[in-house]
């Protein structure tokens, strides 16, 4: 294995991988369990041994060698053990005695015969995976495996070639004959082996989430050449500017924009919603999701790693291998583990030895070696990342990407939600709504100069307004000198007048008096609507008034959000009338009206200092600092990509609902890993006394390391099964 990250011999736990490409440019490989650990190659994991995986999934299954050398294994230790085992279990049958049939000196021989080639070819990797981890001391489930096979084996060998040696304190007292575990040696490795194909499957449907956004994806794009003609290319082909036809029935190739034609579209891919949404020329597209009847003529704005679908499956994969806070828990607990075990063992040896019944001697082995085999802490290591990597993509399949491990833990203690107004409870295309001039101007040309002004700005409410110009056919004109003063408006000169178009404080910190136009500006907040002043050269010219629809369901998410005990808090930039005739609609509980874009990370702090759990949800680049201040940061994914990095939750169509779903998803995480930590802790707390012989004086139990072994395959793969139990919780 050509290893990128290297450790110190001492370090168990190392920090973030230094990973370099590698040359070929070929697939890399991770540990679910120590995602720091990036390699070239597929192999082993330096800290735990456990299998590495293909850093990208695929869309379709990818050939598992590991999985394929450790079925073929399983089947041929099988193949050989059975037999074994029935010999050795002659003894227990009723009215039968071994040393009376015919050939029964030959018995240990065909046992050792037939578990050599299990221990020495079937346990193989488990002696390399568990002499590595004594190499470095990194201590995991393969150094207890390693040691208590090679321990049953080696004792059994020198039993069955040289048994003289052996003191009166190993003999059994009635045969005086040195008993031999060739049996719990290869029946051992059989159900490891068992164990780690089971394992080996369960982990790879845990990336079912990924490979069903992959498929998703059409392979082929029918492209429009510039003389008219059309031929379908690979995907891959496809350029950005590239105009796309999509017919009725077909998937959508990739992100874009509508350029002629109308059709309804099925987004539930994205946005988990079952009715179709109308499009037309202007409208965007998302590649992967299903042209339903029109027929549409689209041109590619992102393809390959840029387009939407892309970048969810990029998002999914990186949550899936962060690590949650919980998991510490796990990692201080395996840190000692493994040495408190070898040490239990080793005292299991000596306690059997002085005070065991005869032979003594036998019974410390053989019981030690039930210690080591029970105590794997697999289960231990794989509670939390199974669980992760299944919710993760559990939450991509209803619009909810988590951006690393930690959200998804913290995001159910959230009681309070900050929101920005427009873009997140709002559609963020506002709509102009009426312009008033004051005398001596007309509104056209009230208009006219505060579109010409706006054509410089990339403000929602901006766009609005040039919208509004150009749907009236007013002829605009350029600006210069334009500035945008964040918070209050935009100033710029146009065909020699200065022209101010803003708040009252910008009018008024340029020495414009607004009073004429006061209260037609109230009234038009009071109905929820953006009053903007517009002045030029130093004489109020009149408002210009701009509405922002609420989404159409944000009222129904506001309710399901106050029904998870939420209190939310909306904050805008618009006047204190406007907001709180929004939020009296949507019942919000707070409003903090007038905020410029630097005051919102504040507002968060102040609410953190208040002792209040908050998440933010936003759309825009002003709202970057408040997500990431926020415990929470919620980004709208139909907003900026600035957002989206600065927040640990993107909501896919920008749908607040999806909070709601996240939440849930979040608790049910939660209690699942919850459950993996407690079965594997209360798995082992009861598990190694039992293989100690804490029964034996009371009771007359031992736990044979048979019976230590099943267990411990099977305790791992219930806890990945426990884990996949989360692709079916309703969110």
């Amino acid at each position: 294995m050509n290893d990128t990250t290297h450790l110190h011999p001492h370090e168990a736990h190392p920090g973030p991988a230094l990973s370099a490409r590698p040359a070929s440019g070929g697939t890399r490989y991770t540990c679910p369990m120590h995602p720091q650990i990036v390699c070239d190659a597929p192999g082993s994991c330096p800290i735990c041994g456990m299998t590495l995986e293909p850093l990208t999934v695929q869309a379709q299954d990818e050939d598992n060698p590991e999985l394929a050398s450790m079925t073929r294994r399983f089947w041929v230790g099988l193949a050989l053990t059975l037999p074994v085992l029935a010999l050795a279990m002659i003894d227990y049958l009723p009215g039968i005695h071994a040393a009376a049939l015919p050939g029964a000196a030959a018995y240990p021989w065909i046992e050792f015969a037939l578990a050599s080639p299990v221990v020495l070819w079937g346990g193989w990797p488990f002696f390399v995976k568990g002499w590595r981890s004594v190499a470095t001391w990194n201590l995991n489930m393969f150094t207890l495996i390693g040691l208590g096979v090679g321990v049953a084996y080696a004792y059994s060998v020198i039993a069955q070639v040289v048994p003289q040696i052996f003191p009166p304190a190993f003999r059994d007292p009635a045969s005086g004959h040195v008993d031999v575990y060739f049996e719990a040696a290869s029946v051992i490795v059989t159900l490891v082996l068992l164990g780690q194909v089971l394992e080996l499957r369960a982990r790879s449907s845990t990336n079912a989430a990924i490979r069903a956004l992959l498929g998703m994806a059409p392979k082929l794009a029918r492209r429009i050449a510039p003389d008219g003609t059309e031929a379908d290319v690979p995907l891959e082909q496809v350029q950005v500017g590239d105009r796309l036809r999509v017919r009725p029935g077909e998937k959508v190739p990739v992100d874009g924009v509508v350029l002629e034609g109308a059709s309804s579209v099925d987004e539930s891919m994205i946005t988990g919603e079952p009715m179709p949404v109308e499009k037309g020329a202007g409208d965007k597209v998302v590649g992967a999701t299903v042209n339903s009847s029109g027929a549409l003529v689209i041109q590619a704005q992102r393809v390959g790693a840029d387009t939407l679908l892309a970048q969810i499956v990029h998002m999914v994969s990186e949550a899936s291998r962060s690590r949650a806070p919980i998991q510490k828990l796990a990692d201080l607990a395996s840190a000692y583990f493994v040495p408190a075990v070898v040490v239990t063992a080793a005292l299991t040896f000596a306690v059997w030895a002085v005070f065991g019944p005869a032979p003594a001697m036998g019974y410390a082995v053989i019981n030690a070696v039930a210690v080591l085999i029970i105590a794997c802490p697999c289960a231990l290591g794989l509670a939390t990342p199974m669980s992760i990597m299944v919710a993760t993509g559990k939450g991509a399949a209803a619009g909810v990407l988590f951006k690393n491990a930690e959200a998804i833990e913290t995001l159910r203690r959230v009681d309070t939600l900050v929101v920005d107004k427009t873009g997140t409870l709002t559609e963020g295309r506002p709509r102009l709504q009426e312009v008033m001039p004051t005398q001596g101007f007309a509104a056209d040309e009230v208009l006219r100069l505060a579109a010409s002004l706006e054509r410089g700005s990339e403000h929602p409410l901006a766009a609005a307004i040039v919208q509004g110009a150009q749907n009236k056919g007013l002829a605009l004109e350029p600006a210069t000198d334009f500035q945008a003063a964040p918070g209050k408006g935009v100033t710029g000169t146009i065909a020699g007048a200065h022209v101010l178009l803003g708040n009252a404080a910008l009018l008024s910190a340029n020495g414009v008096g607004t009073a004429a136009l006061a209260a037609p500006a109230e009234a038009q907040r009071a109905q929820g609507r953006t009053a903007m002043f517009l002045a030029v050269d130093g004489q109020a010219a009149g408002l210009v008034a701009v509405a922002d629809p609420v989404k159409a369901t944000t009222p129904e998410a506001i309710r399901q959000l106050h029904a998870e005990g939420l209190r939310i808090v909306m904050l805008t930039g618009d006047s204190e009338t406007t907001a709180k005739a929004v939020a009296r609609d949507l019942d919000i509980d707070e409003v903090i009206a007038g905020v410029l874009p630097d005051q919102k990370a504040q507002t968060v702090k102040r609410l953190q200092a208040e002792g209040r759990f908050v998440a933010m949800a936003g759309d825009g680049i002003n709202d970057a600092p408040a997500l990431a201040q926020a415990q929470v940061g919620i980004a709208m994914g139909t907003g900026t990509d600035v957002a989206m990095e600065s927040a640990g939750v993107t909501l896919v169509k920008g749908d607040l609902r999806g909070i709601v779903r996240a939440r849930r998803l979040s608790r049910a995480t939660l209690r699942n890993i919850r459950q993996n930590l407690f079965f594997a802790f209360v798995y082992n707390s009861l598990g190694v006394p039992v293989a100690a012989g804490i029964l034996y004086p009371f009771f007359g139990i031992l736990l044979s390391p048979v019976i230590a072994a099943a267990a411990m395959s099977f305790s791992s793969v219930s806890v990945v099964a426990n884990a996949l139990r989360l692709r079916r919780a309703r969110i």
